[in-house]
């Protein structure tokens, strides 16, 4: 299988991330990001575990979903020595 950016591929190994979508491809590695949410690098030489998957099973995580953040404790001011 030729890896191209915009493919949809699967990881033989790894099917609980689901169908990943190719975003970049160097003589190197391919960056997918799969459904599960998680940009995977995948390096050449293992090119031969990703399949090809029905472009529809491809789920990309909404980016519209507000990430709840924790806010720091406030900073406490030291009192002056009277």
């Amino acid at each position: 299988m030729t890896i191209k950016r915009g493919n949809v591929v699967s990881h033989s190994g790894a099917t609980q991330w689901g169908a990943g979508k190719v975003i970049e491809v160097t003589e190197m590695r391919a960056t997918i990001q799969f459904s599960d949410g998680i940009v995977r690098k995948i390096v050449s030489s293992h090119y031969g575990v990703l399949l090809p998957a029905n472009p529809s099973s491809f789920v990309p995580i909404a980016e519209g979903i507000p990430v709840v953040k924790v806010r720091a404790a406030a900073k406490r001011v030291k009192k002056a020595a009277a």
